[in-house]
């Protein structure tokens, strides 16, 4: 009896979702997918979900370095914060990656709810 991973299709979705999980460079495929509204269920979740990490890690980042540049008094919080969400958003998208490959969801509590109010 073969296993559900053994599948070609099945590896091959697991494989382009686990492209959409890539930090930062993963964003753009996923947008596409979710613009074209393409690709199975589980496809559109993993999608919502890495738009919505890496939109959500863009604006931290963002935020946190204007904030350092325009004050002295807090430049090193915000470079610190700064360097943990972008710690946070590379670890929590590996992870990801392991529980796809390990078969499991890709959600993620508040940031799949989030995402899911995407168009």
């Amino acid at each position: 009896m073969r296993s559900r991973h053994s599948d070609p299709e099945t590896r091959l979705e697991t494989l382009k979702l686990i492209i959409y999980l890539v930090p930062i460079f993963g964003f753009f495929p996923s947008l596409w997918s979710l613009y074209l509204r393409q690709g199975s269920q589980r496809e559109q979740t993993v999608s919502k979900t890495a738009v919505t990490l890496a939109l959500a890690w863009v604006m931290v980042y963002v935020l946190t370095a204007a904030g350092s540049q325009a004050s002295d008094l807090v430049s090193t919080r915000l470079l610190v914060t700064s360097l943990l969400t972008t710690t946070g958003y590379f670890v929590t998208n590996l992870w990801l990656m392991v529980r796809l490959l390990q078969g499991g969801s890709a959600r993620l509590p508040g940031i799949s709810k989030l995402g899911d109010r995407l168009p």
